[in-house]
């Protein structure tokens, strides 16, 4: 067992908990955000020990997610917030057990780099994330659009006007692929070759 039972077991707890939770704050469109989804295949991945799904969220997660690590912290130290997008944090309108579930924004990262460093890389995590974004964003597009899930409509949650709507998606599906995923893909095979690298 790669995957100690321990782990597995305290994620899955965790989701049960969440998925709730999330549910009556957010609404079942919540789901379908890249990360929350996230959370439901990081737990089929530990319990199948399945390179392909920490490969392919990693290649779809850690990036985000890793800002918004940087965006909550900066915010703790300096009160301000470097890039955005962890306002909610500090919201007292917000539940506070919705957002102590919410720092598992924080979690993720190491944990599928870890999963990643005991299981394994697989090179199609990228094409699998891609294929996931043509299908779910155009989803996120035409269901529930004033939530904005992914940004499908526009950036950072706010309905963008500058191009048609089809356009912005269109370009969407290529620009995310082609400036996010596949990077992130080059620096975990590059990340896998220096720790399986002799000394």
């Amino acid at each position: 067992m790669r995957i100690p039972l321990w782990i597995k077991v305290l994620w899955t707890l965790w989701v049960v908990i969440w998925v709730p939770v999330y549910w009556r704050q957010y609404g079942l469109q919540n789901f379908l955000f890249f990360c929350d989804l996230g959370n439901l295949l990081i737990a089929a991945g530990l319990w199948l020990e399945s390179p392909l799904i920490f490969s392919w969220q990693a290649t779809g997660l850690l990036l985000f997610q890793s800002l918004f690590t940087i965006d909550l912290a900066g915010a703790l130290v300096s009160g301000r917030h470097l890039i955005g997008g962890t306002e909610y944090m500090f919201d007292p309108n917000v539940p506070l057990t919705v957002r102590l579930l919410s720092l598992f924004h924080v979690l993720v990262p190491p944990l599928l780099l870890w999963g990643i460093w005991r299981l394994g890389y697989d090179r199609r995590g990228w094409k699998y994330q891609t294929l996931t974004a043509w299908i779910v964003v155009p989803i996120n597009y035409f269901w529930r659009p004033e939530y904005d899930v992914n940004w499908a409509r526009g950036p950072f949650f706010r309905e963008q006007h500058a191009l048609p709507g089809l356009l912005y998606l269109l370009i969407y599906l290529v620009v995310v692929p082609a400036a996010v995923y596949y990077p992130t893909h080059r620096f975990l095979v590059w990340l896998t070759q220096r720790w399986h690298a002799k000394p």
